[in-house]
């Protein structure tokens, strides 16, 4: 279980988040939604360990965590980014698997093994050997999962995984959603749009700008 209690954010001494608190249970799918500017990729950044937060306190199964400090941070709270972020100048297939060589030091046959089921899980086995500019956004999106699902995280999230998408990718992103989380996985999802928040979560949890 992950708790948020009384997460607090600053930039330039404007409040970003002003005490905000959450529970996401084990297995559960959590929204974050809200207007531009509210906070919902700052309390993402924050739970990821991309932004250090300024007060309060992130706990997992009841005790403290600082995603921030935590160097393995990618095996406990993986994130599948707005842009993608795929290295150009690596195949899918690279891609997926030089942080788990790098950081969980597996021994490249394994990760390239366990690389290629996550790629047949989300039919992209056929894509291993292509560059990130081969790939479609849909293609793209389903490659950004599987390498943060690659470093086998506790708790998946997603910054706006459906905002590039047309209708037809948005339903392939639920369904994945959907998917893993039969699996037992974890996951928050940052999003704009209500509907496709009210199709895969458990628990909402609306953010408004802050007056400071």
């Amino acid at each position: 279980m992950l708790e948020l209690k009384n997460i607090s954010k600053e930039y330039n001494k404007r409040v970003i988040l002003d005490h905000v608190n959450m529970t996401v249970e084990d297995g559960e799918i959590m929204c974050i939604v809200g207007e531009s500017g509210a906070g919902k990729t700052t309390l993402l950044r924050c739970i990821s360990g991309l932004e250090r937060i300024d007060g309060g306190q992130i706990l997992i199964d009841g005790k403290e965590f600082d995603p921030y400090s935590n160097q393995n941070n990618d095996s406990v709270i993986g994130v599948v980014f707005q842009e993608y972020q795929l290295f150009p100048h690596l195949k899918v297939l690279e891609n997926i698997t030089l942080a788990p060589i790098m950081v969980l030091k597996k021994k490249e046959a394994e990760a390239r093994q366990e690389a290629m089921q996550l790629l047949e899980g989300l039919s992209l086995a056929d894509k291993a050997k292509l560059y990130p500019y081969q790939l479609s956004g849909g293609q793209k999106q389903r490659v950004a999962i599987a390498r943060a699902m690659a470093m086998k995280p506790r708790i998946l999230c997603y910054d706006e995984p459906t905002s590039a998408l047309d209708p037809g990718l948005r339903d392939t992103v639920k369904n994945i959603i959907l998917d893993l989380k039969k699996s037992g996985m974890t996951q928050i999802v940052v999003t704009h749009d209500m509907d496709f928040a009210k199709q895969i979560a458990d628990s909402i949890l609306k953010v408004k700008p802050s007056r400071g």
